[in-house]
């Protein structure tokens, strides 16, 4: 829908920015039954949400011809919950509000508040920051509350994540009872209804979520699963098979970042680093290298991430997996924002698969699952990317027909082509050789020689000592077998299972009974075939286990008898290991 009547100021601004339609938060908060109330506006990021509340602002800022004054103090007040996003919401705000004479302040952490005092006491219309830092100019008389028509709340669940409950109540406790409050946030947990029914009156609820779910509609969700230590491999391959002109890799930590960044700096890709530990001007650097394209790749956390807005951003991958869902999606909104299309990628490792189909299921997206891009399938895309590029129509010049014209003499077309074709190819990072990307094929890959493999069971386990260290050599002695003839060995709490190929099973077998009769101990080492491995003796394990009485129960939870006394049913001293048996014999090891 077009806008409706806004202040010839305004109007103007929209129009010089080609704002022809609004977006569907834009004119829900415009419509007539929301003028001058209170807003809680579900919306999702990417929707246009900041030139909305700067929209639903005009009536408590400006005058009946659109224009504002020397104010004495603040008459909107905008609280958000990042460095990045304050400034981006303060410049979105200085173009809207320019011809109005409108003039708007930013403070946050990491710039000199001392300057921003200064700012401040220039008699600003509008301040946006930080809750930090707005707490701390408020508390210090640099910030004066008391004419505040509109207070928003931008992302408001992430400053409650992020711990600024007491930050936001200290500066909404100070502002007018009077004042309009409007809270945007991407997702309504609780704890946002608790602060809406606190803060607000008669709010009006506005949610613009797609139906469906939280998913964004722009957004096409992917998910790829791993072997963990393959997990910087399968970023390169992303990476060079999507070849974005932007890209955002989150990490959960400082020092994953740190470690990332470096890694991909080593293999060529052109990235930088955000996270907490950078100052503002490396922040205020890294984001100026992406939008001019001296970088195209960014590592962050999710904190340092809020706020980017990249119009060119087409690609998020999730290095390490979000913590919840909200966290999915915000990270995820980097992208598909103002209508393009983005795609998000979540790594997964094995082990974590059904935690994250978990996740996506509560969020409501569905995601393809798909296997990393191998080497084959990059070359593929490069091949199509390189011909829509040199097939693309181009204008050249007298100087580029001169040079064209000079190598046509010295080589033939094919190796100017081919020549050509190196050329592009050398500039780009190398692909990443994934081993088993797959569950399947990490389940098939074996050594050589034990494709096929009998497991065998040995009667001892964590409990009477097992240790690799020895397990090792007896099994090769009892067998008459060498340590490149035994497959897995898995040791247990009372048993131990190792493998043997299957060509030489029987061999094994024979050979461990006759050494049980010529081992000389009191009681040899029991090792038999096993036609169930490891796993299923444990799952039959747990399927045969009886519960526990109350009298189990009880006896569990006893407190342990003190150092020195016997426990009961033990004839054994404190310290020394349980391996008598059930008829009261030893067993005698020889370890070698």
């Amino acid at each position: 829908m077009t806008f409706p009547a806004l202040p010839a100021p305004i109007e103007a601004a929209l129009a010089e920015r080609g704002y022809e339609t609004a977006t569907p938060v834009q004119a829900e908060v415009l419509r007539p039954d929301a003028a001058g109330r209170d807003l809680v506006v579900s919306a999702q990021t990417g929707s246009g949400k900041t030139v909305a509340f700067g929209l639903a602002m005009v009536p408590e800022l400006l005058d009946a011809g659109g224009r504002i004054g020397f104010a004495e103090a603040p008459r909107g007040l905008v609280i958000a919950p990042t460095r990045e996003l304050a400034l981006q919401v303060s410049r979105e705000l200085e173009w809207l509000y320019a011809r109005s004479g409108a003039r708007v302040a930013t403070c946050v952490g990491g710039m000199n508040p001392s300057a921003e005092r200064k700012v401040l006491a220039s008699g600003p219309a509008i301040v946006v920051g930080t809750p930090g830092r707005l707490r701390d100019h408020f508390e210090r008389g640099a910030l004066n509350l008391t004419q505040v028509a509109a207070v928003v709340l931008d992302e408001a669940d992430e400053m409650l994540d992020m711990g600024f409950r007491e930050e936001l109540e200290a500066i909404l406790d100070a502002t007018p009872d009077t004042r309009r409050t409007l809270l945007f946030s991407a997702t309504m947990p609780r704890p946002i209804e608790a602060l809406a029914r606190r803060y607000q009156r008669d709010a009006l609820r506005i949610a613009t979520i797609s139906e469906g779910g939280r998913g964004h509609g722009d957004i096409a969700y992917q998910a790829v699963t791993v072997s963990p230590p393959e997990i910087e491999n399968a970023v390169v391959n992303l990476l060079r098979f999507h070849e974005a002109e932007n890209a955002i890799l989150f990490c959960a930590t400082r020092e994953k970042v740190r470690h990332l960044h470096a890694t991909l700096q080593e293999r060529g890709f052109a990235v930088v680093a955000l996270s907490g530990e950078h100052s503002q001007q490396e922040r205020n650097h890294a984001l100026q290298a992406l939008r001019d394209g001296r970088a195209r790749v960014c590592v962050a956390t999710d904190v340092a991430a809020r706020g980017i807005d990249l119009p060119a951003l087409s690609l998020v991958v999730h290095v390490e997996i979000p913590r919840d869902t909200e966290t999915l999606q915000h990270r995820s909104g980097r992208t598909g924002r103002a209508g393009r299309k983005g795609v998000a990628v979540l790594i997964v490792p094995f082990p974590a698969r059904r935690r994250v189909e978990a996740m996506l299921g509560r969020a409501q997206i569905a995601a393809e699952w798909q296997d990393v891009p191998d080497r084959e399938a990059i070359a593929t895309r490069d091949r199509e990317r390189l011909l829509g590029k040199l097939l693309a129509p181009t204008d050249f010049d007298d100087a580029d027909r001169d040079l064209a014209r000079q190598l046509l003499a010295e080589r033939s077309p094919e190796d100017i082509a081919a020549m050509l074709v190196h050329a592009h190819r050398a500039r780009l990072p190398a692909p990443e050789e994934l081993v088993g990307s797959s569950r399947d094929a990490q389940k098939e890959r074996h050594r050589p020689g034990f494709e096929d493999t009998v497991w065998f069971r040995m009667d001892i386990g964590r409990s009477e000592g097992a240790d690799p260290r020895w397990i090792l050599p007896l099994i090769c002695r009892r067998g008459h077998v060498t340590r490149g003839e035994i497959g897995a060995i898995r040791i247990g709490q009372a048993e131990t299972w190792f493998q043997i190929p299957r060509a030489i099973a029987d061999k094994y077998a024979a050979a461990a009974a006759r050494t049980a009769e010529t081992e000389g101990d009191e009681q040899p080492l029991v090792i038999e075939r096993s036609d169930a491995g490891p796993r299923e003796a444990a799952r039959s394990n747990r399927q045969r286990r009886p519960s526990r009485s109350s009298a189990d129960n009880a006896f569990v939870k006893a407190k342990p008898a003190p150092w020195g006394e016997a426990k009961p049913g033990n004839g054994h001293g404190p310290g020394k290991p349980a391996h008598a048996r059930k008829n009261g014999h030893k067993r005698k090891f020889k370890p070698t």
